[in-house]
């Protein structure tokens, strides 16, 4: 077991290494775009590491490349090639997110803070292939196995249904647990339809299997691009943006 453990750990370290620290052969694409040259800069598009974006008064536009994220502000003229040299993002962070392996039962509790204090962020989802019980959309799936439900709010216990395609089937939530495992009586397969249902709200999702992805971020945020999975490209934007230390402009 110890052995196992130890060679999960190293293929993990190996796909860190390889998705952040290889920048010779890593892309720069866009994954977010407002404003008035939006049209210009869609997401998805590549960018050369020579070029430049010239951006209009409003305009924001987020880059991603292997090494985290960039937001850029208009007007201005802003190199492609300046984001090689900002500090890389968390991997210990990202990797959490990205595992398809390790997405185990949690249990969180209500966070109370002090009488004058700012209020709590929302809770995130701590892994990207988990399904979030109040969003709809299309999902991305890596390991059909290994998906999992997930709730912001897990202060009291709730039963989700899942219903479509000729099935039905139940999740249970405890109090405190904000992970349930997805019934297997609903299968994970491309295409599959779902609605999940609380009693008091409903969401529809699609499953879309992506197999096996190109290590690092900018080939995990392709992928996602591709499916349409913008739930799980927003996350893992919002947390490459997090972790990548000073602002990237």
């Amino acid at each position: 077991m110890v052995w196992v453990k130890l060679a999960a750990r190293c293929a993990l370290a190996g796909w860190m290494v390889a998705g952040f620290g290889a920048q010779a052969w890593a892309e720069t694409m866009v994954v977010r775009a407002t404003g008035p040259s939006a049209a210009t800069y869609k997401p998805g598009s590549k960018l050369a590491d020579g070029g430049a974006l010239v951006l209009k008064a409003g305009d924001v536009v987020t880059l991603l490349d292997a090494k985290g994220t960039r937001t850029l502000r208009g007007p201005g003229s802003f190199s492609v090639a300046a984001s090689a040299s900002a500090v890389p993002a968390n991997s210990v962070m990202l990797s959490a997110l990205l595992d398809t392996k390790r997405v185990r039962r949690a249990r969180t509790g209500a966070v109370r803070g002090n009488v004058g204090e700012a209020p709590a962020a929302p809770p995130r989802r701590p892994n990207l292939w988990m399904v979030d019980v109040a969003q709809s959309g299309t999902l991305c799936v890596a390991d059909p196995a290994a998906v999992r439900l997930w709730r912001a709010d897990a202060a009291k216990p709730a039963t989700v249904r899942i219903s479509g395609e000729g099935f039905q089937a139940t999740a249970n939530f405890g109090p405190n647990e904000s992970v349930a495992a997805w019934p297997a009586a609903a299968p994970v397969r491309e295409g599959a339809a779902y609605r999940l249902s609380d009693g008091a709200h409903a969401v529809d999702v699609r499953f879309a299997l992506v197999g096996t992805v190109s290590p690092g971020l900018d080939g995990m945020a392709s992928s996602l691009l591709a499916h349409q999975c913008t739930a799980q490209l927003d996350l893992l934007v919002e947390t490459a943006a997090l972790t990548d230390g000073p602002a990237r402009n």
